[in-house]
């Protein structure tokens, strides 16, 4: 029978778990670095005890930096064979996490299918689906009504919930009391500001947060904390709002881990690249070095079509500060929901702007696949190369689309290339151009 309730509670106790296990071997460290840091606080495994399918990852200090892929069914997008595809290309390219963020119908046939299916860890938002799980109207919904969803996604398997608990009456005051020119763009953080004004009652999350904090640790969830008051644009970015909800996160994180609930504290969604670096510390020092979920950040509001590219800034650098998780944003963000080819850019973005944060930190063996293609690319061995590329079908079509002469080469600079040109001379040979050999 297990000795312990959640990873948290067994690290405490000086176990190491067999998810801690697999998380060190994937990180090259020790079992005991791992425990030591899920006691702390400072790495958090989200694994649900239902989720059997998982292939458990870490998720914090002095580890790679890993990504989640956003999904799920909407309104205006019923089509569920398609996001099922999407989590195909997900497990593809090696995302961690996947978040359902289905907000339409009967949701629980389509996260029981994908936690059934996927290796990687399953997050969600109970906000988005408590209106159609409950089939009422905001309006409607009890404070005991929004603790029944997350019960139910708790169920169902689900490793991590974001939860928007720091959106309380002092938070809110100072919203009002500033003033912003993008007012709330979390969806979440929105229904349930709407939901307190429209009732007059305190954040059924805060005002109740021990019993959700009960839930979780039933079936070992982690507590992802949303950030509600996220900036939206970058002219809102680390106002008076932000911090207060931050502080208020820092206080929740301490109690979540009282209850042996790992944490993740969810941050910025849009802001300028020189405000990064500092914000990353500064939720460091508030929320007591838990784990940071960035969402983006985007680093200028004006590339509709393009912000996978200014999410990819922005997430490089926060992860080089000290962020540890990143969501991807697909080309597709502020305009539709993404389709396949939006989820594959948005990964592969995000693919991207974590690896070579993990190169900035210094993360053990970061740089080995990077020596491996430059090795690849000194040999000019393109099949070796296209091995070594985070997209290789992609890379071979670029390829092959425009043919060489000499394979040696590409059609770049032909037989001008400088890599061909020095091993060449190094080799003792000569380099001629105007003689055909």
């Amino acid at each position: 029978m297990q000795q312990y309730a959640t990873q948290m509670d067994a690290a405490k106790r000086g176990i190491i778990t067999p998810q801690m296990q697999t998380v060190a071997e994937k990180e090259n460290l020790s079992p005991e670095i791992i425990r030591q840091r899920v006691a702390e606080g400072s790495v958090a495994i989200p694994a649900n005890i239902r989720h059997t399918s998982l292939s458990a990852e870490g998720i914090g200090m002095g580890l790679k930096t890993k990504i989640n892929v956003n999904l799920g069914i909407s309104g205006d997008a019923k089509d569920y064979d398609l996001e099922m595809e999407k989590v195909d290309l997900a497990l593809k390219f090696g995302a961690e996490a996947i978040m359902d963020l289905s907000n339409y119908g009967k949701t629980n046939k389509f996260r029981t299918a994908l936690i059934e299916k996927s290796p990687a860890m399953i997050g969600t938002v109970p906000m988005y689906d408590a209106i159609g799980y409950l089939d009422k109207d905001l309006l409607e919904i009890t404070a005991k009504d929004f603790l029944r969803v997350v019960r139910a996604h708790a169920e169902e398997g689900v490793d991590f919930m974001t939860i928007h608990a720091g959106i309380n009456r002092r938070a809110v005051e100072a919203f009002r009391r500033e003033g912003r020119m993008m007012n709330i763009v979390s969806r979440g953080g929105s229904l349930l500001f709407a939901w307190m004004m429209m009732t007059g009652n305190e954040n059924p999350f805060f005002e109740y947060y021990d019993e959700v904090l009960e839930i979780l640790r039933e079936f070992d969830v982690t507590i992802s904390l949303g950030d509600a008051l996220r900036p939206g644009c970058i002219d809102d970015a680390t106002d008076s709002a932000q911090i207060s909800e931050l502080i208020e996160l820092g206080n929740l994180t301490k109690r979540a881990w009282e209850h042996d609930v790992q944490v993740m504290v969810e941050g910025p969604g849009h802001m300028a690249m020189d405000e990064i670096a500092a914000n990353m510390k500064l939720q460091k020092r508030i929320c007591h070095n838990a784990p940071f979920y960035v969402l983006g950040p985007l680093v200028t509001d004006i590339a509709p079509g393009y912000d996978h590219i200014t999410s990819a800034i922005g997430g490089a650098i926060a992860a080089a500060s000290g962020a540890d998780f990143l969501c991807y944003v697909t080309p597709a963000e502020h305009l539709r929901l993404p389709d396949l080819s939006d989820v594959k850019e948005g990964i592969i973005a995000s693919k991207i702007a974590a690896h070579a944060a993990d190169i900035a930190k210094g993360i053990p063996h970061a740089r080995d696949i990077d020596n491996k293609m430059a090795a690849a690319r000194h040999k000019v061995d393109w099949d070796e190369m296209f091995r070594y590329a985070i997209d290789p079908e992609k890379a071979r079509a670029y390829f092959e689309s425009t043919p060489p002469a000499n394979r040696h080469t590409c059609s770049m600079c032909g037989k001008m290339c400088a890599v061909r040109t020095t091993n060449m001379i190094l080799e003792g040979k000569t380099v001629e151009f105007c003689t055909e050999k």
